[in-house]
């Protein structure tokens, strides 16, 4: 989980932050004041390099957490994932449905990169280490996915019982969209991992 939290957590604080100077229509991204929405955007930057580069970060879960031994402890985070799923599949509501359904992908979608990753990584290096950020993403996606999901469970349970109503529904909400519009990704991401190695590869050295 360390290259996750270091790598996906601070380019997720960098997209967010790139957002929200969207949304203030880009007031203050030239002015020197503290009270911008640009300032969280120039600080959120350093993050992604300070604790090590994400493509630090992506290099570490590829060898030492995925190769070493084999994928199989990114394996057993995944049957933990599956369980989750058997807890969503229990509810009959239309956003546990949704969030069962892209969590389901998004876990096999990162089984067959986790296989790769493993098996390639000796014998292909290259291919493997050229989808190595695009992995660190995948897998962070799907984490935080996977959260989501566990709060979904917990929420509908706890409004269920008129704790808190609107608070747990908009927990649920937001789970679900996040599944719907972010963790759907994964699939994509799987397929350029696996498949687009030859295209980042292909250029000469000195084209660059």
């Amino acid at each position: 989980m360390v290259p996750l939290v270091k790598g996906y957590s601070t380019e997720m604080s960098l997209e967010v932050t790139s957002l929200g100077v969207q949304v203030h229509g880009g007031m203050g991204f030239i002015e020197d004041d503290r009270r911008r929405a640009v300032l969280y955007y120039r600080d959120a930057k350093i993050l992604t390099i300070y604790e090590g580069t994400t493509a630090i970060q992506a290099n570490d879960l590829v060898g030492r957490k995925t190769a070493r031994d084999g994928g199989q402890t990114a394996k057993a985070i995944a049957a933990q994932i599956e369980k989750t799923e058997a807890e969503l599949a229990k509810s009959d509501s239309a956003a546990a449905a949704a969030v069962l359904k892209r969590l389901k992908a998004a876990r096999e979608a990162f089984i067959e990169v986790v296989d790769f990753v493993a098996g390639q990584t000796k014998a292909s290096p290259n291919a493997v280490f050229a989808g190595s950020v695009p992995y660190l993403m995948l897998a962070g996606n799907l984490v935080a996915g996977w959260q989501l999901a566990r709060s979904l469970i917990i929420a509908e349970d706890l409004a269920s019982r008129s704790f808190d109503t609107d608070f747990m529904l908009a927990k649920v909400t937001t789970a679900r969209f996040y599944a719907e519009h972010i963790l759907n990704k994964v699939p994509g991401i799987r397929d350029s991992i696996v498949d687009g190695a030859e295209s980042v590869t292909a250029l000469a050295l000195d084209a660059f």
